[in-house]
């Protein structure tokens, strides 16, 4: 095999830019076939993106014998079952994050790929993104000493209640949670991958406006390896005079480094000195992990982001919303 042929499941927002496009901008690989139910959303899709194979059926899709890989951009709800039918296929899998809406159904995924020798990616793109390959690069040079705090805080405005009538992303049974379960893998899955293993973590959550049904706010702390301390705040309700938020802030002995997981600039102090240093928007924000993902499936590299890997962002999640402790 010297190419990657895709096909994705649920061809919505998500893969208008962020991904979609890039299934034929990375090497060795080629946009074969979408699926959508609405068949006029679908073929609308496939004219605009020139894909070759439409298909209203899932199942139609992963079973096509000129399609190697599986994108699955759904809601959540239905990644542990299209994830399982695929690798059961015999098929690759990339799949959105976060990977499923329980630990339970990503433990089970994990599972099935584990006993097939299947090749499972999950979509935490952000770790091959420029800037963060940068603070990466800061810590392992330890440019602000040692680390020694972590804390994320991310406050947004609330929409008005009508406007989350049909949004699916408070909706419980298709998402696992509210915003926090959207937003936060993105954040948490950088914790692990700049500062390794949770030790110990707990947390809490609540519904402080009432918009939806599920947690708008959430707070939690972890321990985690080389006694480093990480504490999280979100809230997706604040009131309307009130600034928005978006912070992940690293402390060392020798000073901080601070940026915006949803941003494109860094701040690092040490001492008396500040630097900024600002990264260009990428076009397709996932186009970077596509790459690393071809060559994973081609044999060629190791998973970018294994099922492990993301379980660790889950594990956590669902602690901090059920206030479970570990």
């Amino acid at each position: 095999m010297d190419r990657i042929r895709w096909g994705i499941i649920g061809c919505g927002n998500v893969t208008e830019v962020k991904s979609g496009p890039a299934f034929n901008k990375v090497p060795h690989s080629t946009l074969m076939a979408a699926m959508r139910r609405d068949e006029g959303l679908l073929k609308d899709y496939a004219m605009r993106h020139k894909v070759p194979y439409t298909f209203s059926n899932a199942s139609e899709l992963i079973h096509h014998p000129e399609i190697d890989a599986i994108y699955i951009a759904t809601p959540p709800e239905v990644h542990e079952a299209y994830a399982i039918e695929a690798l059961k296929a015999n098929k690759f899998v990339y799949v959105e994050k976060p990977m499923a809406t329980t630990v339970a159904a990503c433990e089970q995924m994990q599972k099935v790929a584990t006993e097939l020798n299947g090749k499972l990616v999950v979509a935490h793109y952000r770790r091959a993104l420029p800037l963060f390959l940068k603070v990466k690069e800061l810590l392992e040079q330890h440019a602000i000493g040692k680390v020694t705090e972590v804390k994320i805080v991310m406050y947004k405005k609330a929409d008005a209640k009508s406007a989350y009538e049909n949004n699916w992303r408070v909706n419980k049974a298709k998402a696992g949670g509210g915003f926090f379960y959207d937003l936060a893998p993105h954040q948490l899955d950088l914790v692990f991958y700049f500062f390794g293993k949770a030790l110990h973590y707990q947390g809490q959550a609540s519904n402080k406006a009432g918009l939806y049904l599920v947690e708008d706010t959430v707070q939690g702390t972890m321990q985690l390896e080389n006694e480093i301390q990480f504490t999280g705040d979100w809230c997706f309700a604040i009131d309307q005079h009130e600034p928005e938020k978006d912070l992940f802030i690293i402390k060392g002995s020798e000073g901080s480094i601070q940026f915006s997981v949803f941003g494109h600039t860094i701040h690092l102090e040490k001492g008396n000195q500040k630097e900024t240093i600002q990264f260009d928007p990428p076009l397709h924000v996932q186009q970077n992990l596509i790459e690393k993902v071809v060559t994973f499936f081609l044999g060629k590299r190791e998973n970018p982001c294994s099922a492990e890997d993301a379980l660790q962002s889950m594990r956590v999640m669902e602690a901090f919303v059920y206030g479970h402790k570990k």
